[in-house]
């Protein structure tokens, strides 16, 4: 069965889908305030890295940027942030169509149930501070059914 990546045209399409999601956060008032303090320079790359490997693509970003607890810790210590988070969610929609993926209705709830799970839960997980983020956490792997459970992320976030 061909995996989430695959279907989103592999690299090039969750490259395309990161540009137009980033571009679609740095222009909304909301948003935008997370990338206030800046951002590195290779954000689309790294991001679409990340998101192949958390469906269904190769492992590079593990390989080369880190691990799901560097992820999240630079996303954690904010406080709560449910309105910049759904606004997020609204953005990744735009991009969805933005990137020529919002065309295959399965495709497209995969990816929205995806990001919005990612946003929501895995970088929201720790509000207070990026040092109650545990060490050696894995990328979460999201197939066609959701979550795919992980007995070493399970683990290690007991």
């Amino acid at each position: 069965m061909q995996t989430i990546y695959e279907a989103a045209g592999g690299e090039e399409g969750l490259r395309r889908l990161a540009d137009a999601w980033h571009r679609r956060v740095l222009a909304d008032a909301v948003v935008s305030h997370a990338f206030s303090h800046g951002y590195h320079p290779q954000h689309t790359e790294r991001l679409a890295a990340y998101w192949a490997e958390a469906l269904g693509g190769p492992a590079a970003y593990s390989a080369q940027y880190g691990d799901e607890t560097s992820v999240v810790r630079i996303h954690s210590g904010n406080g709560p942030h449910e309105d910049m988070d759904q606004r997020a969610i609204v953005c990744f929609d735009q991009a969805l169509e933005d990137a020529g993926l919002a065309g295959d209705e399965r495709l497209r709830c995969a990816l929205h149930d995806y990001f919005a799970w990612a946003t929501t839960t895995a970088m929201a997980r720790y509000p207070r501070s990026p040092e109650d983020v545990p060490d050696g956490l894995p990328i979460p792997q999201w197939s066609w059914h959701g979550l795919v459970s992980s007995r070493a992320t399970d683990d290690k976030e007991k």
